[in-house]
């Protein structure tokens, strides 16, 4: 499909999520240059045009250009979309920094919270490029490889004005992939980020052998969660009960395709973590996020029982039994509470 004023943009990250809008974008009519930290990745999905690590059934399409060299990947782009893991972002925008106009829009697609400083993406986005660019993130319910394939999507893209969120929502959007505009960067940031830890505590759930009982407890609290924590800081309700929310949250509690919900799997099942992370080979945002959301939750004086749980179990100061019996042996409450 092509589009009317196509315009060139640069992909940040090579992981399955930036290949996936990488295509996308460049399906959309947009010559696309995706780039990768691995020369040698990057030259032979060059030489073969898939990404055979990430995304081995879906071949490239003609404007979609690898590229291992980042200044030639962001050479007179119009804008930039960032998919690293959230825990290298800081890292890769200061070295974007000294080589991109002032004003040049930068999106991204990570999800987290930066380790160690408990900060948003786009507080690290403001401090490194400054707060004079367009800027905004897009989440939602959303796996690579169906996104790759050309499956009906839907996700929410929040900016930093509405005229930044529709700018990206211009680029993404197809018949395909629905974009949903938003200006709740901090909502949708904070449902991306959190729902990767409530999948890990599903996927120990289910591990362990409970049923579908205890997986809808889990995602409906866990929802509770979000909420509470999205209130104190600033988070729309409304965010929370849509696609960046509640869609993501489900999906990435009750689907294998999962990377989260599979290492909760794995620990339920008795594998110790890092095996388990070796065995899925790809990051695994809650890993890095589930004490970052802790910390988040008790600087605001907020409850979060089962991230707490999740924080202790990846963190090795209980295991998959001592963190239910933990969450079941707590008072009753309204639900409300």
């Amino acid at each position: 499909m092509k589009i009317a004023n196509c315009k060139s943009v640069a992909v940040l990250g090579a992981g399955s999520w930036g290949t996936a809008l990488a295509i996308r974008l460049a399906l959309n009519g947009h010559p696309t240059r995706l780039w990768g930290r691995d020369p040698g990745r990057v030259q032979e999905m060059a030489a073969e045009r898939y990404n055979r690590r990430y995304l081995p059934d879906t071949q490239f399409p003609e404007r979609l250009t690898p590229e291992a060299d980042l200044t030639r990947a962001l050479k007179d782009v119009a804008a930039i979309l960032v998919a690293v893991p959230s825990h290298g972002y800081r890292e890769l925008l200061e070295c974007l920094a000294s080589q991109i106009p002032t004003r040049l829009p930068v999106f991204w697609a990570s999800k987290g919270l930066e380790s160690g400083s408990r900060k948003f993406l786009h507080q690290v986005t403001e401090e490194v490029l400054g707060n004079e660019r367009p800027t905004g993130v897009v989440s939602g319910p959303t796996f690579a490889g169906e996104v790759a394939r050309g499956l009906p999507t839907a996700v929410t893209v929040a900016g930093c004005s509405m005229e930044a969120a529709q700018l990206l929502a211009s680029y993404l959007h197809s018949h395909t992939f629905r974009t949903y505009t938003s200006t709740d960067v901090v909502g949708v940031e904070l449902g991306g980020a959190s729902k990767n830890v409530l999948a890990i505590a599903a996927g120990v759930a289910d591990g362990l052998g409970y049923g579908a009982n205890t997986r809808a407890a889990l995602i409906t609290r866990g929802l509770a969660e979000m909420m509470r924590l999205g209130a104190a800081v600033g988070g729309s309700p409304e965010t929370f009960m849509g696609l960046a929310g509640m869609g993501d949250l489900v999906l990435t509690c009750t689907d294998n395709q999962s990377r989260n919900r599979r290492l909760g799997l794995a620990l339920g099942q008795g594998l110790m973590l890092e095996s388990a992370l070796a065995e899925i080979g790809q990051a695994v945002e809650g890993v890095k996020s589930a004490p970052e959301m802790l910390h988040l939750a008790r600087d605001h004086a907020v409850e979060m029982p089962i991230t707490e749980q999740v924080c202790r179990l990846v963190e090795g100061d209980t295991n998959p039994q001592q963190a239910v019996e933990a969450l079941l042996s707590r008072e009753p409450k309204t639900e409300g509470g």
